[in-house]
């Protein structure tokens, strides 16, 4: 079954966020994701929305999700979004696509 993360991320150090959006997408391709979509003004349609960004990610199953979240590559890259961003990042399972 696929899995998704969605992370809200509120940027608050630009140069520090950037270092982490240069590395980002080669070490994600190397774990069969999908980057299904990415705004940096999310358009509000109810509720307060406290972040400047949102993130929509798709990978073929769970396993190969934390796979990536997991790596020692992507622990690494992530100090530089810690350091530049707050926010929340969450997974959950997909429906499984039909053909």
């Amino acid at each position: 079954m696929p899995a998704h993360i969605v992370a809200s991320i509120r940027i608050t150090d630009r140069t520090e966020y950037d270092k982490y959006q240069a590395g980002f997408m080669d070490i994600f391709a190397k774990y069969r994701g999908e980057l299904l979509g990415v705004s940096g003004a999310p358009q509000v349609i109810e509720g307060a929305w406290p972040f400047t960004r949102a993130v929509l990610l798709r990978f073929p199953d769970d396993a190969e999700a934390r796979r990536w979240y997991e790596s020692p590559e992507y622990q690494k890259l992530s100090q530089h979004r810690w350091n530049g961003s707050t926010g929340t990042v969450i997974g959950f399972e997909g429906f499984p696509t039909t053909a």
